[in-house]
């Protein structure tokens, strides 16, 4: 979704419920004063569902180029529904932004065909502090909201395929 002149945090549909769904998320810990409000607004988000704090794994990396690792850690070691990736790359002088943002993006998609899991890019790549700081709870909203709702209606979606499969059995999640 592009996000010039759009607010991440507007979602244009009511979320489902998250009250039967579990979450990990997995923070950057790099760029940590972004990173942090990214946090910040995916917990709110799934708050807001429904999801209760005890559904909620929170676990950190070194930085962006982490994050499909620690993604892969949740869904392997875990048993959570989904996972929101968040971090934030910012451009610097040199080619280290192009390799890390492409490293991050396909790893994060690669991850989810593999794992037949939803995960969340929660992923800022910026010009510029001024930009991350308008997308993690700034001007324009909070890219982290975006992620967790996208990872609730993934999880749902998910939910509501499996139920209409023809060798579907019952799930633990009743989710409207």
């Amino acid at each position: 979704m592009a996000t010039k002149h759009h607010n991440l945090s507007q979602l244009n549909s009511p979320l489902p419920s998250a009250e039967n769904m579990r979450f990990g998320i997995v923070v950057a810990e790099w760029n940590r004063e972004v990173t942090d409000a990214l946090l910040e607004g995916a917990v709110r988000t799934l708050r807001s569902a429904g999801c209760p704090d005890i559904n909620i794994q929170i676990k950190y990396v070194p930085g962006t180029f982490e994050l499909p690792l620690g993604a892969q850690f949740f869904a392997e070691y875990t048993d959570v529904d989904a996972v929101i990736a968040l971090g934030c790359v910012i451009q610097g002088d040199t080619p280290h932004f192009d390799f890390v943002c492409q490293g991050a993006t396909q790893g994060i998609m690669q991850l989810q065909i593999n794992w037949n899991m939803p995960i969340a890019f929660g992923v800022l790549t910026v010009n510029d502090m001024q930009q991350a700081l308008d997308r993690c709870g700034g001007r324009l909203g909070n890219k982290g909201d975006e992620a967790a709702a996208a990872a609730i209606q993934m999880v749902k979606l998910q939910i509501d395929m499996d139920a209409a499969s023809p060798d579907h059995e019952p799930d633990r999640r009743k989710v409207n």
